[in-house]
Order: structure tokens, then sequence, then C-alpha cells
């Protein structure tokens, strides 16, 4: 933990390298991501501060929209396209993610129900034949291209991509290599950028 401290004190002694950032914020993308530690998106894409509105979830899990019970990803989605104006929206999974993982491989949850209730939203069930595969990577793929089905479920979301103000896209980054695929639908593949 000192390391982070000793950074953080460090990071606030150039006050003037952050003053603009008062000013509020215009990111023009929207970051769907996992929460691990491995992926970080400002690395990923070399944004500065300001230049992306993240959203990070055990399993860049986008949940299913409901009006009457929002949730936080919901309120973070609405807000990044409503009011931000972002114009792309970035689903990344990655490799070696240990919520599709656990789905793939069928672990028993009953020990950390909230984890197991999460991942009851990852839909569709991901392939178990990468059971043996640590990267887990055409489940993860799967994951992330129900996710982008997911939001486009949204109410704010379909109504920008009808008016096409909003453009979605499909990562996979592999935290082995630090290497990142798109998903191109005229082949329906994830291939390097």
């Amino acid at each position: 933990m000192q390391p982070l401290i000793d950074h953080a004190r460090a990071h606030g002694q150039r006050p003037e390298k952050f003053a603009r950032l008062a000013e509020g914020q215009s990111p023009q993308v929207l970051f769907i991501t996992c929460s691990d530690s491995r992926v970080v998106p400002a690395l990923i894409t070399g944004a500065r501060p300001g230049e992306l509105f993240e959203l990070r979830t055990a399993g860049n899990i986008v949940p299913p929209y409901a009006s009457a019970h929002p949730t936080s990803e919901a309120a973070t989605i609405e807000y990044a396209v409503e009011v931000l104006g972002v114009g792309d929206v970035v689903v990344c999974g990655h490799s070696h993610c240990g919520a599709v993982g656990a789905l793939v491989r069928g672990d028993d949850l009953t020990a950390v129900p909230a984890v197991r209730d999460w991942l009851a939203h990852a839909a569709p069930e991901p392939r178990a034949a990468d059971a043996d595969d640590p990267a887990v990577a055409d489940a993860v793929q799967n994951h992330v291209l129900a996710q982008l089905l997911r939001l486009r479920s949204y109410p704010c979301v379909e109504q920008r991509l009808s008016a096409g103000r909003l453009r979605l896209h499909g990562w996979y980054y592999e935290v082995h290599t630090g290497a990142v695929h798109e998903h191109r639908t005229a082949t329906d593949t994830f291939e390097a950028l």
C-alpha cells in the first residue's frame, strides 16, 4: 500500500496540471470493462484524464435494463449517452477472466452469493468447451457480444443508434500479451486493432 500512498502524495504536487479538469468533462467514449485489476482502460487506450468515461463491473456485465429498479450500471450508461453525449461505447472483455471462467467451469459460488447472483446476468451461458483454456478466449468474446446485444436494449442506446449518433464496439484484451482485438461484424471475428 505504501507505494500507492507515495504516488498519491506526489500526484497532487502540481495542481496547475489538473486545473482545467475542474471546468467539466466531455469524454467521447464510454468504456465498459471488467473490475479486474489487470485491465486498465487508460493504459490500454492511452487516454488522459477526461477522455474516457469508465464503467467497471465484475465480468464487464451489462445488466438487463429495468426502469422500475435501476442499477448503478444503467445510470452510468444513461448518463454517458444522454448527458455527456458520448459517440462511442466500447465493451471490453479480457483473457483469463475469473467471472467468465467461473461460468464456463460451473464453479460453486455459494460462498459468494452476491457474485453468484451478479453473474446470473451474464447471458447467454459461455461455451463449456473453453473449460480447459485458462484464457477462456472464445467464451469471453461471446460474452462481449452478448453484452453488446444487451446494451442495445437500453432505450437511450437504441435511440442514439437509430439516429446514427452512437457506435458500439466489442473489444477483447489479452492480459498476457497486451494485444487488443476488435469484433468485426463483416467477418464476425475478433481481429487485432
